[in-house]
């Protein structure tokens, strides 16, 4: 038996944000008497960061307020105010708005903020020090199933004795594949290029989404006059644009980004990541739960990959702090069963969503276009439907969890 100093009610493998928000709402709950251990090599590494960017819903906020992080956030993040979707062909002379958004859920609520990794990253960590979390700084080699217990291997070779062992291990997840759980997934013909973009005028808080042939190209405002790109192109196209010099890439950049912003400049040299959508047979296994990117991967034409990771960590969260303010098992399978139905149904009908919008919209079938056009025209006539649009994007439509409703557990 796993010594007693060794044993956690929580353990959280992957310090990315969802394991960081996962840890900071454990133990922030019932006055910190939740043992969380959150294990990632990473965190012996001062320099944890990279340039993207993600719009984080209203209801995600509301759970960083409520867990004290978002002080720590707000100055570096940047309200969404509004959102313009067009669809056209890169060289179109004119590229008219179909759709536009207002960026409000509540009166003085926009319905997303652009924040930067970094400051996800370094605010989360932070507060998961503050709250008392055990951070180590090793991964988990594998798991065993002993009593009431999931026992995970560290790479130092400590072993600890976890009542619920959570992977928020990433796409590949270790835990994921450990567990025999399989995956649904594809991989799309396309690659994300992502960017930060400096222009001359100010953005004034308004998103941009354009969809074109190869796939959406948006634009998304950051703190200052710097924008957020997100290029979706063929993968077989990439190579050949990464390898342009700056002054290329830029003029390449400047034919989808347009000229509404003024001359624009380079901040950082774009990366790319293949697209691939993926969502997991199961979420949960025997005292095991699967949290973001390890449980699904879907396509970034709304932004709401790691949104639904957040939804992963309200509902997760809510159903450990109630089972064990009644003194119940946390890694019950009970309490993971509920988990499961709270975010399946979700997650597939949000990630076959994400996945039909790229198929209609990433090409050039004049037929299609039409439609999707007069699509795009009836629901910008129709502010209820709107309204619904931005509360399910912002996670606040339906039973959302306490959390994303700005409460306490």
């Amino acid at each position: 038996m796993t010594d007693r100093a060794d044993r956690a009610d929580v353990l959280i493998a992957g310090g990315g944000v969802a394991g960081l928000a996962l840890a900071v709402a454990l133990k922030t709950a019932l006055s910190g008497r939740l043992r969380v251990v959150l294990c990632d090599p990473a965190l012996a590494r001062p320099a944890r960061r990279d340039d993207r960017a993600f719009a984080i819903a209203a209801g995600p906020r509301r759970m960083m307020q409520t867990l004290g992080v978002w002080d720590a956030i707000e100055p570096g993040a940047q309200p969404i105010v509004e959102m313009a979707i067009s669809d056209s062909r890169v060289n179109d002379p004119v590229r008219p708005v179909f759709l536009t958004f207002g960026g409000e859920v509540e009166p003085g609520e926009p319905f997303a903020h652009m924040i930067e990794h970094a400051t996800l990253l370094e605010a989360l960590t932070a507060a998961a020090r503050k709250a008392g979390v055990d951070l180590r700084a090793e991964g988990v080699t594998g798991t065993e199933m002993e009593d009431f217990a999931r026992v995970a291997r560290l790479g130092s070779g400590a072993r600890v004795a976890a009542t619920l062992v959570v992977a928020c291990d990433g796409a590949r997840s270790p835990l994921r594949e450990e567990a025999g759980i399989g995956l649904v997934r594809w991989a799309y013909k396309q690659s994300g290029i992502v960017a930060t973009i400096g222009h001359e005028r100010d953005h004034g808080g308004r998103a941009d989404e354009q969809f074109l042939p190869s796939g959406p190209f948006a634009i998304l405002p950051l703190k200052g006059r710097r924008s957020s790109i997100v290029w979706t192109e063929r993968t077989d196209n990439v190579p050949a644009l990464l390898a342009l010099d700056d002054d290329d890439l830029l003029a390449e950049i400047e034919r989808r980004f347009g000229l509404r912003l003024g001359k624009l400049t380079l901040e950082t040299r774009p990366v790319a990541y293949p697209l691939s959508f993926a969502i997991a047979r199961a979420f949960v296994g025997p005292r095991l739960a699967l949290v973001g990117d390890a449980a699904h991967i879907v396509h970034p034409i709304a932004g709401q990959g790691l949104n639904l990771g957040f939804r992963d960590v309200a509902a997760l969260a809510e159903e450990i702090v109630e089972a064990a303010s009644l003194g119940l098992d946390v890694g019950a399978a009970d309490v993971l069963e509920a988990y499961q139905r709270a975010r399946r149904f979700d997650t597939v009908l949000n990630g076959a969503l994400m996945d039909g919008l790229n198929r209609l919209f990433s090409n050039d079938a004049t037929p299609l276009r039409m439609l999707r056009d007069l699509g795009l025209g009836v629901v910008d006539r129709l502010p209820g439907l709107k309204r619904f649009f931005i509360r399910e994007a912002a996670g606040l439509a339906g039973a959302a969890p306490r959390l994303l409703r700005g409460e306490s557990l």
